[in-house]
C-alpha cells in the first residue's frame, strides 16, 4: 500500500510575554475553555508528569469537534510535542510540536509546527485543506498571544466561584430539569427565549435571551452544552457573553446527599480587558471600565448576577422534581 504525502506547516510569532508564562498557559490545557476562544472543554484522561492524554472539544465554525490529545510535556526545554486524534479523520493523526524561545527579558518567539496526512482528495479541495491548516496554526498562535500578552493582569481578570444547593427528590428528575433548556422560557422566569440544535447526541448549541440584568435589557448569549447523563454531569461553555464577560464556562455536577440530591454550579469568568480594546456584537451593553467601584466592583456585580441565576434555577429544579413525585404517588 503506497505511503501517504505529509504536509508540513510552520508559523512562528513574537509575544510580548516572557517564555515561562507563554509555556505554562500551553501546558494547562484544562484552562484553554476560559482563556482561548476555540475550546469548549477539557478533561485530562491520564498524566504522569510528562506525558498526558487529553480528550477535547472545541468549536470549528458552526460545529462541535471531539478528538483526543497526546502530549509530552518538556518544561526545560519549553516545547510540548503532540499528536491530534481526529475522530473525523480516523487514521490521519495531526502531529506536532510547540516551541517557546526566549527574547530578552520580557519576549518570546513561539513556533507551532505540524504535520498531517491530507486526505485523498481533488487539487481543489487540497488546496484549500492547505489553507485550512495555515489559518488554523495563524490563529491558535494569535489567540494564544492574545491572552499570554495580558499575563500581569490576568489573576485580576479571573473570577472562579461555586454555588450549592442540596434538593429533595430525585437525581434523576433534577438533572432531566437541567438538561432541557428548550423548556427553560416556560420554568424560569429570567428566560425570555431558548434556541437548541442538538447535531450529536449530549451536544447542545444554544442561543439563549435573558432578562434578569438590573437595567431590564435582554441579552442574548449563544453556546454549547456537553452533557453527560452517566456522570450527572453538564459542561457549558459561553462563545457570546454580555459585557463585561469576556469568557463564560461552567459544569452542573450532581451526588447523592442524603435523603435528597447535591447540586453544585461551578462557574469561570474571564473579564474584558479595561486596557484592550474590544469589538462588540451585543451593542446592547455598554460598559465603563471606569465606572465606580472599578474592577472590584465589577467582579462583586458579575459574580452576584451569575450566582442568582444559578440559585434561582437549581430551587426551581428542586421544586419541580418534588412536585413530580408528589404527582406520581
Amino acid at each position: 500500500m503506497p505511503s501517504q504525502r505529509v504536509r508540513t506547516s510552520e508559523h512562528t510569532a513574537r509575544i510580548a510575554a516572557p517564555a515561562g508564562v507563554v509555556y505554562g498557559l500551553l501546558a494547562d490545557a484544562v484552562r484553554w475553555p476560559l482563556l482561548l476562544p476555540a475550546p469548549v472543554h477539557v478533561e485530562r484522561i491520564d498524566f504522569d508528569g510528562v506525558r498526558e492524554r487529553l480528550r477535547l472539544w472545541d468549536v470549528d465554525g458552526e460545529r462541535v469537534r471531539s478528538f483526543h490529545l497526546n502530549r509530552i510535556l518538556h518544561p526545560h526545554a519549553r516545547t510540548v510535542v503532540f499528536e491530534q486524534e481526529d475522530t473525523a479523520r480516523p487514521g490521519a493523526p495531526t502531529t506536532g510540536t510547540w516551541t517557546i524561545e526566549t527574547d530578552g527579558d520580557t519576549h518570546c518567539r513561539v513556533t507551532l509546527r505540524q504535520d498531517r496526512t491530507p486526505e485523498r482528495l481533488t487539487a481543489t479541495t487540497t488546496a484549500r485543506s492547505h489553507r485550512e491548516q495555515d489559518g488554523e496554526s495563524a490563529d491558535r498562535i494569535a489567540d494564544l498571544r492574545a491572552v499570554a500578552e495580558r499575563w500581569e493582569r490576568l489573576d485580576q481578570l479571573l473570577l472562579s466561584f461555586e454555588d450549592s444547593v442540596h434538593l429533595q427528590g430525585p437525581a434523576e428528575l433534577v438533572y432531566d430539569f437541567l438538561h432541557r433548556i428548550q423548556d427553560w422560557p416556560e420554568r424560569l422566569p429570567h428566560i425570555d427565549a431558548v434556541d437548541v440544535r442538538e447535531d450529536a447526541p449530549g451536544v447542545q448549541i444554544t442561543a439563549v435571551d435573558t432578562s434578569a440584568a438590573p437595567d431590564g435589557l435582554t441579552r442574548t448569549t449563544r453556546g454549547v452544552r456537553l452533557c453527560f447523563p452517566a456522570a450527572a454531569r453538564i459542561v457549558f461553555k459561553e462563545l457570546l457573553t454580555p459585557a463585561p464577560i469576556a469568557a463564560h464556562t461552567g459544569e452542573w455536577s450532581l451526588t447523592p446527599d442524603g435523603d435528597g440530591v447535591r447540586v453544585v454550579c461551578a462557574q469561570q469568568v474571564l473579564l474584558h480587558d479595561p486596557h484592550t480594546p474590544h469589538n462588540r456584537q451585543d451593542r446592547q451593553d455598554r460598559w465603563d471600565p471606569g465606572a465606580a467601584g472599578g474592577l472590584a466592583e465589577t467582579r462583586r456585580q458579575v459574580r452576584t448576577r451569575l450566582g442568582h441565576a444559578s440559585t434561582r434555577t437549581l430551587h426551581l429544579a428542586g421544586w419541580r422534581a418534588r412536585t413530580a413525585v408528589r404527582r406520581l404517588r
